[in-house]
């Protein structure tokens, strides 16, 4: 099975939602976060540095428990960070 190439707004949305998990890790180390969410430091990097821009769902629920954000939050949080950077 091929996989179709990302547009560059899939890009963009993941690049936001690695953004919006870094700032919510704050200064909690990459390492901790990943084990309290039961993925890889590389695995949380890559989501991160907006290098894995389509995380599955339950890598993001998981990083979103470990860092106490609802999942309603963090949507949110992204719709309105496209909305912030669309009009900039």
């Amino acid at each position: 099975m091929v996989r179709t190439p990302l547009t560059p707004e899939e890009h963009e949305r993941g690049e936001r939602l690695g953004r919006l998990l870094r700032e919510a890790r704050g200064d909690r180390s990459m390492t901790r976060v990943a084990a309290d969410a039961g993925i890889s430091a590389e695995t949380l990097r890559k989501i991160e540095t907006g290098r894995a821009p389509t995380p599955a769902f339950f890598t993001v629920a998981a990083l979103a428990g470990a860092l106490g954000l609802s999942l309603d939050e963090l949507a949110a949080r992204c719709a309105q960070a496209g909305v912030d950077l669309a009009a900039a």
